[in-house]
């Protein structure tokens, strides 16, 4: 680069900056949140390798390595929480993802405008109900002496269910509720990529005789495809981390159901709650994330690998 040219960039980055400078104005609020909730506590992170105690702090504390780690392996609850984790967060983006792309599609199709909107309404309302008043929903239906479900399979002559102490069954529960949760909400981002489309695609495939099936698999699927690969990125960077509030207000405290719902949030709560034991709680949290970041990076490096337009960087 010459002399002559390192005042001309300085000059189109000065310029490039005051075109956008309403752009990275409403940039702030976001890069302060990030900086305050996201890397300030980072620090905080050297407690997994230390036997933090109160008197001596943060870094004043005694290091013990990797010892905190050692123990979550030795203990065997490590694989338990991460098996639970993945597993609960790939049953929720596959079936997820399927189920929001064929609702927005179905919303799509809908001719009846009045129709359309009731119908994205009573979808939508499910995301904005309380986790705790799902809980509360959900043990008024499945509890053993005073449940719906049970007063109905006594009712038709069947036995009541213990379903509170059937671990086998709470994975089907949870994921159910999860999807009736949020299959509306997500739905709204396909929905509005199908809006994306150009129209001309339709008004040629309707000249071409394409049914209503062959316009979904040879123009909407297709076009959709960019959509899901980055909500798919996206979700992958969330793989380690479970709907705490779900999980909690659906199960609690409840140890005979552990085997098959407890994931890392509810054990590091646990942990923190009720033996305030900071560096092990703080071992899993680092461990969640490395392997979090890890997921991410091998993800995009295969997307990247199929088609580059798609990888996120």
């Amino acid at each position: 680069m010459s002399r002559t040219d390192a005042p001309q960039r300085r000059k189109s980055l000065i310029k490039n900056i005051s075109n956008s400078r309403m752009l990275l104005l409403m940039c702030v609020p976001a890069i302060a949140f990030f900086v305050v909730f996201n890397y300030c506590p980072m620090p905080g992170a050297w407690i997994a390798f230390t036997n933090f105690n109160y008197t001596d702090g943060i870094f004043g504390s005694p290091f013990v390595g990797f010892k905190n780690f050692e123990f979550l392996i030795k203990s065997g609850q490590l694989w338990l929480l991460t098996r639970n984790t993945i597993l609960y967060n790939i049953a929720f983006i596959v079936l997820g993802n399927i189920l929001q792309i064929a609702l927005a599609i179905m919303l799509n199709e809908i001719r009846m405008k009045h129709f359309k909107k009731i119908s994205q309404t009573v979808m939508f309302l499910p995301y904005f109900i309380s986790v705790v008043l799902v809980g509360v929903i959900a043990f008024n239906l499945l509890n053993y002496d005073t449940g719906a479900l049970n007063a109905l399979i006594e009712q038709t002559g069947g036995d009541p269910i213990k379903i509170y102490s059937a671990a086998g069954l709470w994975p089907i529960i949870i994921i159910l509720v999860h999807l009736w949760q949020s299959t509306g909400y997500g739905s709204i981002v396909y929905f509005a990529a199908i809006m994306g489309i150009d129209r001309g695609l339709f008004e040629a495939a309707a000249i071409d005789g394409a049914s209503a099936w062959q316009r979904i698999r040879y123009v909407i699927l297709p076009s959709l495809k960019p959509t899901f690969v980055i909500l798919l990125l996206f979700s992958m960077g969330g793989i380690m981390h479970g709907n705490f509030g779900l999980f909690w207000n659906l199960v609690g405290n409840n140890a005979a159901l552990f085997q098959t719902t407890d994931i890392i949030e509810t054990s590091v709560y646990r942990m923190v709650l009720s033996q305030n034991n900071f560096t092990t709680s703080t071992a899993v949290g680092l461990y969640q994330s490395l392997f979090g970041f890890a997921l991410v990076m091998l993800a995009n490096w295969i997307v990247r690998r199929i088609n580059k337009d798609y990888a996120l960087f």
